[in-house]
């Protein structure tokens, strides 16, 4: 039979687990001086992009471009800090390169997982499935940021946390971001960057595309490769596909 211990607890704290959101640097690179230009070009222009993140240092890929670096983790913070982000912990590097970034104040987190674009699958046959409890609704996420005016040469617009929607033309010159999907219902001849944050899931979409630059999840393309005719000035979105040669954007006309 079951036996009901009496037990005291705590009256000024608990101990619960948490989930803690994270944003990832993946390091290709020990050159600090190429990653403070390169930081520069990408988000110098953009001061309220991060917002005191935690960060977590990925030095995978800086094992496979540059095997055995030495990295400046003293400077390494230091950049990342100007950049309102909080580096707290780091991964994939080896014992020199770990025991160096535990000095610098980092903590070591080998278990930490990166979201990744998975490549596109074709859809499967669903079986069915038994009826589930209901369960309470969670709350909406943030809705979609709308603007409704041009954007002129100059202007810049970024839908932190969510989608953005542009109901006017975005002008040469002009920038619009969002960690989510853009819309342009108008013509795109600006800057327009989706999946700020790594999101490789969202896509861009425009009703007369041709823009400056095009950017997913960090993957992007310039005007100086210019679009085929079959998309360049027409309804088209843009998407980012995982393959074995690594991922690319792909562009494809919308049929309205």
């Amino acid at each position: 039979m079951s036996v009901a211990l009496a037990a005291n607890a705590p009256s000024t704290f608990e101990i619960k687990s948490a989930n803690l959101p994270l944003v990832a640097l993946l390091l290709k690179s020990a050159d600090l001086g190429r990653l403070s230009t390169e930081f520069a070009q990408r988000f110098g222009d953009i001061p309220d992009f991060f917002d005191n993140d935690p960060l977590v240092i990925d030095l995978g890929p800086l094992q496979q471009a540059e095997p055995g670096a030495a990295a400046d983790f003293a400077g390494l913070l230091t950049l990342l800090r100007s950049h309102r982000l909080n580096p707290i912990a780091v991964r994939g590097g080896d014992d020199a390169q770990m025991a160096l970034a535990l000095q610098a104040g980092l903590m070591a987190a080998p278990d930490a997982t990166l979201q990744r674009a998975a490549p596109a699958q074709q859809p499967q046959p669903i079986a069915p499935q038994p009826v589930a409890e209901p369960v309470a609704p969670q709350a909406p996420a943030p809705g979609a940021l709308v603007i409704d005016k041009p954007l002129r040469s100059g202007q810049q617009v970024y839908a932190r946390g969510r989608d953005l929607v542009v109901m006017a033309m975005v002008n040469p010159g002009a920038e619009v971001i969002a960690d989510g999907h853009i819309h342009v219902y108008a013509p795109l001849r600006g800057k327009a960057i989706a999946g700020a944050r790594g999101n490789g899931d969202a896509r861009i979409f425009a009703l007369s595309m041709a823009p400056e630059l095009i950017s997913i999840a960090g993957i992007y393309r310039t005007s100086e490769v210019p679009l085929p005719d079959t998309v360049l000035g027409k309804a088209a979105q843009v998407r980012l596909v995982a393959s074995d040669d690594g991922e690319r954007l792909v562009i494809d006309p919308l049929a309205l």
